[in-house]
């Protein structure tokens, strides 16, 4: 089994995923400024309080892992102002990995990231930009950054995410011309993170992830 690290595990497809790997029986060092207040109980679990722009405590966090699922968000409300937390993190975290000589990375970014962009319907376009532009945009950096680097990646680009248990019935879009919109558990993209950290069968490339399509 792997001894996995999750960087934003306190919430969202983070904490999903720490969930998703501790029933798979990897170890898990879940990390987030909140990772103290992580209601699991696990013996192969391990709370890591840290901060992603801090090179100390992202290089102290990967040593004896294996993998590493870059998870991040932001609130809300945070979303109409300035965005920089996701290339800010990878520009922290890509050299970190590098010099600790962990490869995988699984980095959780979404749909309308990178080339995926062009998938989006009319119809989505305005609203989508409006609401989310100022995080894609960063996003985008993200991904060029990781793009850049020696490492193992997978883009996982989710569509709209929903709440409740995994359903295993979902779609793993790894064709451009197959990309579209639509909606997806968070415990759905978990389950896929887990399962291609085990299969090792997307490196190097981006796939959107949805289980019901939305209209274009």
């Amino acid at each position: 089994m792997a001894h996995l690290l999750v960087i934003g595990a306190s919430q969202g497809i983070g904490l999903e995923t720490v969930k998703a790997a501790l029933a798979a029986g990897h170890r898990v060092r879940a990390f987030a400024r909140s990772a103290g207040k992580i209601q699991l109980s696990d013996p192969n679990l391990e709370r890591f309080p840290g901060d992603a722009l801090s090179a100390p405590d992202v290089a102290g966090a990967l040593e004896g892992i294996d993998a590493v699922v870059q998870a991040l968000g932001v609130p809300f409300r945070d979303l109409f102002g300035p965005v920089r937390l996701f290339s800010d993190a990878t520009n922290v975290l890509v050299p970190e990995m590098e010099t600790a000589g962990v490869r995988r990375l699984m980095a959780v970014t979404g749909f309308g990231t990178g080339d995926s962009r062009a998938a989006i319907g009319p119809f989505q376009r305005l609203p989508f930009r409006l609401v989310f532009g100022r995080a894609y945009d960063d996003k985008d950096a993200q991904e060029m950054r990781i793009r850049r680097s020696a490492l193992d990646w997978t883009f996982v680009r989710p569509g709209v995410l929903t709440g409740g248990p995994a359903t295993g019935r979902y779609r793993v879009l790894d064709q451009p011309s197959s990309w579209t919109n639509g909606l997806i558990a968070r415990a759905d993209v978990a389950q896929f993170i887990v399962g291609d950290i085990e299969s090792r069968d997307h490196i190097g490339r981006a796939v959107v992830l949805i289980s019901h399509p939305l209209p274009l």
